[in-house]
């Protein structure tokens, strides 16, 4: 409850704000709910009114403002950052920062202030960054500023060239800082001791153009700073004074020397510099100048056995403008004995001289990244006896070609045990390579290969063959616990059975579609795998593994944001575990086999239904009322050749053929009947026969009995009439009860049958022989009408 209203409060007190601006409403900073506001480049002449405790940062740089009075700030009691750089101010009011004892960091840099007051920071009990930088102050002032800074841990003063002069009580009051930043480029003055008040400083950059003081300023700090950073300077006139260096045993581990120029008579007197004293473990030459050629004070570097303790040499962008005219500098390889780690990156290096390769008895890690080395210079400086304790090489980004003379080159390393040719140009691999025999890091990633082969060392702990263009991986390694294979065009994981030992898998950015739990199970060493920014197939077993699997985000390391569908396209962009498919997509087998049981079921009851209503007669019916209605509604009078059609079943032919036959076409005149079993055209079809008889014929006789009613063509020739009854309006059809037939007997699909025999008159035959006579006249009655 308490942080809703908090929230509340916060929204409530930003809106405030942004509506008590007025005019300059549109140019007011703008706040987000958590109290961080935004007021960068609005032209804004002044710290808004209104800001209150709701305000945690505020960023004003890169405006107009000039002046900053009392009152502008006291609202603001909750404020952690304020940052005004680039604003033009010049002045400020002298309690302005009284309310902002929660200000932690404070950034002035790069406005017009020409003096500065301590009343500014005496309220600043919490500050921990302060930036002065690019002012227009000569000095720190009067009375040390920072006496009240207890918590100050990085503090940026001076300028590139106003900034003349630095003072023993500059920096009392100060005893623990991590950075110290102090622009003296135009330094003209300065006391003894200034920094020494200082009790640690944990790394001090420091920029002078010349290095007049500097001798000074490292005997202050000598004894509490940990790394010394100098910065655009031009060391060309600097001079080693033994006599200066009173103590020998510094604090310093680190030197940085960043855009420094130096000559080669300069570079002499640091050597002697570092000489003289001890403890420094590691210098750094970054985007600096040599502006010489390398024409060393040889009587001098004969006396000095080595560079103080140093164990790491970093060098970076180094520009030698003579190069072509360098020498070889020899006269140095002596210094190099101790010496541990060396980086020489992107300097334009094609070649380490053999000597020196075998002068450097104590290196264990070498980088000559973004270089020029190919493998005849490296054969050079792979010689012989050259780095015998050197573990890791890294040739990154140089222009090595070939793998095979790679390896050959590197026999000579025992103890090589990383090796990092990265960014190199090996298109294709060879099939077998020779490698140093302690090799157990490779680093191939962006060298453009398209397939690995044996060349690759079996004993290999560690591959990264990261960003190239392999479509597949199938090597037996059998000591590999770390494979980075990520950025190529892997369709699968590669075969667990090939690294039995492989603990940590990268394999994102492939077209990888798929995996399951079976190809994660049999990884039985598998620790961490990261295989997001795949082309992601969610099927519905890949997002029913991915829900099981309680301990996935275990083993995926990078799960779940980077593991995106790719398809299908209605789940384009979706995360894999926010994604749901549709049941019908998922349970497709279930469905088929519900619809299939639905659908035999259906047939089943289909089937009992037309069994026990008939309704496969009905078909039947239905597809011989069809034939009938191709016919003619009538036939021509000329197509009439029999008088009577009989319908009749098979059980009573004795009657109808003995009998019926007998009276009616031996009578004069006779009547022509037309009889299945002897008008019938053999080979037609029976339902035709049955149309065309009945068609041909003028009336049609149905001899009606138990047997006829289990007859089913008696029931065709039956209905075939009764559409004719209806069709043609005529009374076509003669009934003759050969026995009595209950109307109950008579099934239900006869219903016409049972409609006939309640709207005509039918003929019943007289088991009595005096009333048979009757019978067959009325018959030729009704065979006439």
């Amino acid at each position: 409850m308490s942080r809703v209203l908090w929230t509340v409060w916060v929204l409530g007190a930003i809106t405030k704000l942004s509506k008590e601006e007025g005019p300059d409403q549109a140019s007011s900073p703008s706040c987000d709910p958590m109290g961080v506001c935004d007021g960068r480049f609005r032209s804004l002449k002044s710290i808004p009114s209104g800001l209150t405790a709701a305000v945690r940062s505020l960023d004003l740089s890169n405006n107009e403002i000039t002046y900053i009075r009392n009152r502008d700030l006291r609202g603001c009691v909750n404020l952690k950052a304020l940052k005004l750089v680039s604003n033009g101010i010049n002045a400020i009011e002298k309690d302005s920062f009284i309310s902002l004892q929660s200000l932690e960091h404070l950034d002035l840099s790069y406005n017009l202030l020409s003096n500065l007051s301590s009343s500014w920071f005496r309220p600043l009990s919490s500050l921990k960054f302060l930036n002065l930088l690019g002012n227009l102050y000569k000095s720190l002032g009067e009375t040390p500023l920072f006496s009240q800074l207890t918590n100050l841990q990085i503090l940026k003063v001076g300028s590139i060239d106003r900034f003349t002069e630095l003072q023993e009580k500059d920096f009392a009051g100060l005893t623990f800082l991590e950075e110290l930043e102090i622009d003296a480029s135009n330094l003209q003055r300065y006391e003894p001791e200034s920094l020494k008040s200082i009790q640690n400083i944990t790394h001090l950059v420091l920029r002078m153009k010349q290095p007049v003081y500097l001798l000074e300023i490292f005997v202050d700090l000598s004894r509490s700073l940990k790394h010394l950073e100098l910065r655009d300077t031009h060391l060309n006139t600097f001079q080693f004074s033994k006599a200066s260096i009173r103590e020998t045993n510094t604090l310093i581990k680190k030197w940085t020397f960043r855009n420094v120029k130096v000559t080669d008579g300069s570079f002499s007197e640091l050597v002697k510099l570092l000489n003289c004293v001890s403890g420094v473990l590691e210098v750094e030459f970054e985007g600096c100048t040599l502006d010489g050629l390398g024409d060393f004070d040889i009587s001098d570097m004969d006396k000095i056995k080595n560079i103080g303790g140093i164990e790491t040499l970093i060098v970076r962008r180094l520009a030698i403008p003579y190069f072509y005219s360098f020498y070889d500098m020899s006269s140095i390889y002596s210094l190099t004995a101790n010496v541990k780690r060396v980086t020489v990156e992107s300097s334009k290096v094609f070649l380490v001289p053999c000597l020196l390769s075998q002068h450097l008895k104590s290196l264990e890690y070498l980088d000559l990244s973004d270089n020029l080395m190919v493998e005849e210079s490296l054969g050079n400086s792979a010689c012989e006896q050259a780095w015998p304790l050197l573990q890791t090489l890294i040739l990154r980004q140089n222009r090595l070609k070939s793998l095979e003379k790679t390896g050959e080159t590197l026999l000579t390393l025992k103890n090589l045990t990383k090796l990092d040719i990265s960014k190199n140009n090996y298109v294709s691999m060879p099939e077998t390579c020779q490698w140093p025999d302690k090799l157990k890091y490779l680093n191939l990633s962006n060298t453009r290969i398209y397939s690995v082969t044996r060349c690759i060392p079996w004993m290999l702990e560690i591959l990264d063959i990261s960003n190239n263009n392999l479509d597949s991986f199938s090597l037996i390694l059998p000591q590999l616990k770390e494979l980075y294979i990520s950025r190529n065009k892997l369709k699968t994981l590669p075969d667990a059975s090939f690294l039995p030992m492989l603990h940590v898998l990268r394999i994102s950015r492939n077209t990888i579609s798929t995996f399951t739990k079976e190809q994660l199970d049999s990884f039985s060493t598998l620790e961490a795998l990261e295989a997001g920014s795949n082309n992601f197939l969610c099927s519905c077993e890949f997002l029913s593994f991915t829900r099981e699997q309680q301990s996935l985000a275990q083993i995926l390391t990078d799960w779940p944001d980077n593991y995106l569908c790719d398809s299908p396209f209605s789940v384009r962009g979706q995360r894999v575990k926010d994604t749901r498919l549709p049941a019908s997509e998922c349970h497709q087998v279930a469905l088929v086999s519900a619809v299939c049981s639905v659908l035999f079921l259906l047939i089943l009851l289909t089937g009992v239904l037309c069994h026990h209503f008939h309704g496969l007669w009905y078909l039947k019916m239905m597809w011989a009322w069809l034939q009938a209605k191709r016919k003619p509604r009538k036939a021509p009078p000329r197509d009439v050749c029999y008088d009577a059609f009989v319908s009749y079943s098979e059980h009573d032919s004795y009657w109808v053929e003995n009998m019926m036959v007998q009276e009616l076409e031996h009578f004069d005149p006779p009547f022509r009947l037309c009889l299945h079993k002897r008008d019938f055209i053999p080979g037609k079809w029976i339902i035709d026969n049955i149309i065309d008889s009945i068609e041909k014929s003028h009336k049609t006789i149905f001899v009606l009995s138990e047997n006829f009613v289990k007859s089913e063509w008696c029931k065709y020739e039956l209905d075939f009439s009764h559409f004719r009854l209806f069709d043609e309006n005529n009374d076509a059809a003669i009934l003759i009860l050969l026995e009595p037939i209950e109307k109950k007997a008579i099934p239900q699909r006869f219903c016409k049958l049972r409609k006939i025999m309640n709207t005509k008159t039918y003929l019943e035959w007289p088991t009595d022989e005096t009333q048979q006579e009757g019978f067959w006249l009325n018959l030729r009655t009704a065979l006439k009408s």
